[in-house]
Parts: C-alpha cells; sequence; structure tokens
C-alpha cells in the first residue's frame, strides 16, 4: 500500500500537468484564433438552415462561404426570392433575374390515414417541423416547414405530399416604392399668415 505523502505527492504532480496543459490550451484558443468573415455569417444568418442541400452545398454555412466568395444567390430554394432580394441588399448588389420559372413555395402534408408512424420523416426533418411519436401518427407544422422536400423520400409509405402555399396578406413579399411615399408635414412649425386692418402680419 503506498504511503499517504507519496499519494499527496503524485495527486499534485497530476493536478500541476493538468494545469499547465489548461493553460497551453487556453493560450493555444487565443494566439491562434482564427477571425471568422463577418460577412459570412451575416449571409448565414439570412439563410433558412434547413441544411437540405439543393443549393449543392452540404450546408447553409458552406454556401453562405460560397456567395461570399463569388457565387450565385439564388441557388436557395426554401429561401426562394425574399432571401435573393436580402443578400442583394446586404451585399449592395443588383437583384438577378431568377433562371425558369419562381419557385413555388410548398410545405409537406403528411396524410395521417397512410402515416405508420416510423418516425423516419422526423429524423430527416433539418428544422424540427414535423412531430409525432413512435407508431403514432405524425403532422408537420406549416410555420416551421421550409419546403427542403428531405422527409418525402424516406416516407415508406410514400404518405407525404409537397403542396404550394398561397399567398396571405401576412406572407406576401410587399415592396414600397420609397418615390410614393408622402412626407409627412408638421403644420405645427408652419408660419401662418393673418391680415388685420389692411396690415399682414406674421405669427407662428
Amino acid at each position: 500500500m503506498l504511503d499517504q505523502s507519496i499519494l499527496y505527492l503524485i495527486m499534485a504532480i497530476i493536478a500541476l500537468i493538468a494545469l499547465i496543459f489548461g493553460a497551453i490550451l487556453g493560450y493555444s484558443s487565443i494566439k491562434l484564433k482564427v477571425e471568422a468573415d463577418p460577412i459570412v455569417e451575416q449571409i448565414d444568418a439570412l439563410l433558412p438552415q434547413s441544411q437540405c442541400g439543393q443549393c449543392g452545398y452540404p450546408g447553409c454555412k458552406p454556401y453562405a462561404e460560397a456567395i461570399a466568395n463569388g457565387d450565385q444567390i439564388t441557388k436557395c430554394v426554401p429561401g426562394g426570392p425574399p432571401l435573393v432580394v436580402k443578400i442583394a441588399d446586404l451585399m449592395g448588389v443588383d437583384v438577378p433575374e431568377m433562371e425558369g420559372e419562381t419557385p413555388e413555395t410548398k410545405v409537406a402534408l403528411i396524410d395521417e390515414a397512410m402515416c405508420i408512424g416510423c418516425t423516419k420523416c422526423i429524423q430527416a426533418c433539418p428544422v424540427d417541423a414535423i412531430i409525432g411519436t413512435n407508431k403514432a401518427m405524425h403532422t408537420v407544422i406549416a410555420d416551421l416547414c421550409t419546403g427542403c422536400e428531405l422527409c418525402v423520400a424516406p416516407c415508406p409509405t410514400d404518405c407525404i405530399e409537397m403542396i404550394k402555399v398561397k399567398p396571405t396578406p401576412q406572407t406576401w413579399n410587399w415592396q414600397f416604392d420609397p418615390n410614393l411615399v408622402i412626407p409627412i408635414v408638421n403644420t405645427t412649425e408652419l408660419q401662418h399668415k393673418r391680415i388685420e386692418g389692411g396690415t399682414r402680419e406674421q405669427s407662428k
């Protein structure tokens, strides 16, 4: 059996080694820190974070980096034209014309009578827009669904359909022409003129 003093010495040595390595790692994390490109972070914040891969990249962050390096800003299908406008405004470029037809906004719809509760669609959904439990009916939260279609292929019963979302006053992409905005005039600061006894006086 080890002497108690030797045991304390071993523990002290281990603690000292851990402290030294911790200090080295802390210094390295500060000294070798790589600053992220702020424009990439801003573009990534605008992307829907569906990680669907429809843009040709494995996720939203790689696509944001590609946009910052000059790639097209029209590849995000879930984001659609409104996202293109936001990215163009952020980067100070003209909004490019979308090739072909404008992609329709869609959401997933589960045929509840055909759903067997396999949870495969839940696992495939990158934004947690599908709720349900094993061997129980699943349903889609339409407000969270980005229309990435990643849940369609894994479904063994083909009970998931992508349906078109009809625009409403809440979802319409309202764009106002600033030239049509009527300026507000503060009438209390204008000078009014009045005529008294043939003389014209100014009063505020």
